[in-house]
């Protein structure tokens, strides 16, 4: 295990000098998948330095052990050093653990109101408080794409793009149905209404990601159509990409852009033939074991929100806590590290099977 975490050690130190290379600096792509790089061994190189000193104290107290006068100090320091050893070999083997290349990613984040009317959209418009503040605290870049209010407040659907370190890693856990148990403001007998919002977590893909041809690409321009005003009635800023070989095709009116809509369609698509090739690939190991987070699909019941008991569950891993206001002013983060947890003792699992 040395060898690996020392061969791990000289490729972060390479990276860090990279990084300080001028010619690097300069090349806004490079420097930014290169710092993202560095940022994902951060905690693995701090853990190993700590490790490593302390292989290197329980050497130097055992040695002691053969001196009378300094045995009895020395065992003392190795009663407290062995703990410390396993401890830290426990943390090295999950930060071992294979990382999906997906995680770094930025994101597509949507939210939509779903069952309930008024009360979706209240709700819908929650979330996207809880998230905002989440984000926030995670200082991420946010740009809205599609903004759609309710008719009495919140929102009926909003599209944002999400950029920043390990993005896709933390809020893939959020794509399924999330169910709010409340009284509505609109319920005059005080009764407990359950209304849903879905969320869509995508990862942003580039072409270099994908197997995929340019040439094997149809663009075709449209007139969106639907609520938007006049701008999107007038113009053609709706995009459809086709991929001639396989038929998969992805369009985008969310935008008010035509250049905006086309970057949507080609993540679009990315993503649906991603997923196809991943399903292929995986066919296999799909049919053995269902993903723990569950695939994101919008039937997925994944959290309830449940207000008179200040309760929020989890539904994936049977997470149940009694902090609702806390959780809805955007303090997710326990919830997604538990998440993570089971994702890792899952894969854990998978790695010893």
């Amino acid at each position: 295990m040395l060898d690996k975490l020392e061969a791990i050690y000289e490729k972060y130190v390479y990276i860090e000098e990279q990084l300080g290379d001028p010619s690097v600096v300069s090349d806004m792509d490079r420097f930014t998948k290169l710092n993202k790089e560095y940022k994902s061994l951060e905690d693995l190189v701090k853990v190993y330095k700590e490790y490593k000193s302390v292989l290197e104290n329980i050497g130097s107290a055992k040695e002691m052990l053969a001196d009378e006068e300094m045995k009895e100090m020395a065992q003392e320091e190795l009663d407290d050093l062995i703990p410390s050893q396993e401890e830290l070999e426990e943390k090295i083997k999950v930060l071992l653990i294979p990382k999906d290349p997906e995680d770094e990613k930025d994101v597509i984040f949507e939210i939509r109101s779903g069952a309930g009317g008024d009360e979706a959209s209240l709700f819908a418009g929650d979330l996207y408080k809880m998230y905002s503040r989440y984000f926030s605290l995670q200082g991420w870049k946010v740009e809205p794409i599609t903004i759609n209010e309710g008719s009495v407040g919140g929102y009926n659907k909003i599209v944002l793009e999400i950029n920043g370190t390990d993005v896709y890693g933390k809020l893939k856990f959020e794509s399924g149905a999330h169910r709010v148990q409340r009284v509505p403001k609109t319920e005059s007998q005080g009764r407990v209404h359950t209304s849903a919002a879905t969320v869509v977590v995508m990862p942003k893909f580039e072409m270099e990601d994908i197997n995929i041809n340019k040439v094997d690409l149809r663009r075709d321009t449209f007139r969106a159509s639907g609520a938007g005003g006049q701008h999107v009635n007038k113009t053609e800023s709706g995009v459809r990409f086709t991929h001639l070989p396989t038929g998969i095709a992805a369009e985008s009116t969310d935008g008010r852009s035509q250049h905006k809509n086309q970057d949507i369609a080609l993540n679009r698509l990315y993503a649906k033939i991603h997923e196809t090739q991943k399903n292929q690939h995986d066919s296999k190991v799909a049919a053995e074991r269902r993903s723990l987070v569950g695939s994101g699909d919008r039937s997925d019941k994944v959290r309830t929100y449940n207000f008179p008991q200040n309760r929020v569950t989890d539904h994936r891993i049977g997470l149940s806590l009694n902090k609702l206001d806390k959780v809805i002013g955007g303090d997710i983060e326990g919830i997604i590290e538990a998440l993570q947890m089971a994702e890792n003792a899952e894969k854990m699992k998978d790695n010893t099977d």
